[in-house]
């Protein structure tokens, strides 16, 4: 006789009328939701994400930049294929297999830095950054990490732990982090930036020298906290001070890295060289993916102190190194500095009648490459508008168009970097629309 099934296995199956937001409700834990609005998708190609019924949504998020080189790339989609067909294991734990090594090699080759170094394997930019913060610890025998108020390093471990956003939160602290402010201009007191870069540089002198610091670690573009983007010279003059006091510096690639800012590394494009870099996101092209670059004598001990079992499976290498490849023979960071270019100057022509000085709520257009920032203030206060950011983003995806808020108040631009000319035009339209819908037209 056949046993009657559980109690609860109506309530957790899937119902022919119940929505997938309603069924996700009932089934996805929340601590991993960061929800705006139901967004239901289906399918996506390129730059466009397709919902249950069909509509076609521009997506300006590309999922928090995880899928740089656009939805179902046909490389991608082969390498997958291809490395699933007859896979070596699934992990490089205690074995070794070409792709992994060679994924390394490639990535290597691309990332500017002296001989020796080494490179880490992980599934997320937490991960990376977790590993790198806990081998600096451990190669100097120091504790202090410095870091950046607002700044987003990960969602575990001691990554969690230095990142303002998440002690912003809530997130318990890590106990041995200083958090320096980041140069950000449009706040700047007075609106004078030049005080503030040296007022930012000044704090990460101070800590330093102390010389107490295992490192510093920095995003080259401030992105969670506000898509911020810093006065040129501020990431030179945070390497000047970091090799000043021995101070490994650690630049996170994570979300804007990768050809994104309009250059293949986000920290070129103010002529800084870091110790260790850390990559995710558009590094796996929608699939769990992370690397960190650096010195051998950081990233080879302790050996067997940061494991994860089906780190560098081949399927992930191999789609790595597709990535790699795509984004230098598609020249996709030259791509997204003219698109990004191009995006900016839509928004400032169609949204100046917002600006705050008009009276409006548009108080600062911010960008560099397809890393752009529309900062939502109050027009009488100047001061962020959670609210009315949050209401925008939601009209837009009504319109037609995925677009979150980072930083409470700023509405992030960040696309798939194969979006097309008419895809963006389009965008600018929707999104100054959404905007006029939103704030009645002031």
């Amino acid at each position: 006789m056949t046993a009657p099934p559980p109690q609860h296995a109506a309530e957790e199956g899937p119902s022919a009328a119940a929505s997938i937001t309603e069924r996700d409700a009932r089934v996805i834990a929340g601590v991993q939701k960061l929800r705006y609005f139901p967004l239901e998708v289906a399918a996506g190609r390129g730059a466009i994400l397709i919902e249950p019924g069909g509509r076609e949504l521009i997506d300006l998020s590309a999922s928090w930049t995880a899928s740089g080189l656009g939805h179902g790339h046909p490389a991608v989609t082969e390498a997958i294929v291809t490395a699933a067909q007859a896979p070596p294991g699934a992990s490089v734990l205690s074995a070794v297999h070409e792709e992994a090594v060679a994924f390394a090699e490639e990535l290597l080759a691309l990332t500017p830095g002296p001989a020796g170094r080494r490179v880490y394997l992980g599934h997320a930019g937490s991960d990376a950054n977790d590993a790198v913060l806990r081998a600096c610890r451990a190669r100097s025998g120091l504790r202090r990490i410095v870091a950046f108020e607002k700044g987003y390093h990960g969602g575990t471990g001691v990554a969690m732990g230095v990142s303002g956003v998440q002690i912003n939160g809530g997130a318990v602290p890590d106990p041995h982090v200083t958090l320096v402010p980041y140069p950000t201009p449009f706040h700047a007191a007075d609106g004078d930036a030049a005080a503030d870069l040296v007022r930012s540089l000044s704090a990460v002198e101070q800590e330093l020298s102390k010389g107490d610091v295992a490192c510093l670690i920095v995003e080259p573009l401030l992105a969670d906290g506000g898509l911020v983007v810093p006065p040129d010279g501020f990431l030179t003059g945070v390497g000047d001070l970091c090799r000043l006091y021995n101070t490994p510096l650690v630049c996170d690639e994570v979300k804007v890295g990768l050809g994104r800012t309009g250059m293949l590394h986000a920290f070129e494009h103010d002529g800084a060289t870091p110790d260790i870099i850390t990559f995710g996101k558009s590094l796996g092209a929608g699939l769990p993916l992370s690397a960190a670059v650096g010195p051998s004598d950081y990233l080879d001990e302790p050996v067997g102190s940061s494991l994860l079992t089906t780190a560098g499976n081949p399927i992930c290498a191999a789609v790595g190194r597709t990535v790699l490849r795509i984004l230098v023979e598609e020249r996709l960071p030259e791509r997204a500095a003219v698109a990004g270019a191009r995006f900016l100057s839509g928004l400032r022509e169609q949204l100046v009648g917002y600006a705050t000085f008009q009276g409006g709520h548009i108080g600062d257009l911010r960008g560099r490459g397809l890393a752009i920032g529309v900062e939502i203030t109050n027009p009488g206060t100047q001061k962020p508008d959670p609210s009315m950011a949050a209401a925008i983003a939601r009209r837009a995806w009504e319109l037609g168009v995925v677009v979150y808020v980072v930083g409470g108040n700023v509405l992030e631009i960040t696309p798939p970097l194969v979006i097309d000319d008419a895809q963006i035009d389009r965008a600018v339209d929707v999104l100054a629309q959404a905007v006029s819908d939103v704030t009645g037209g002031t």
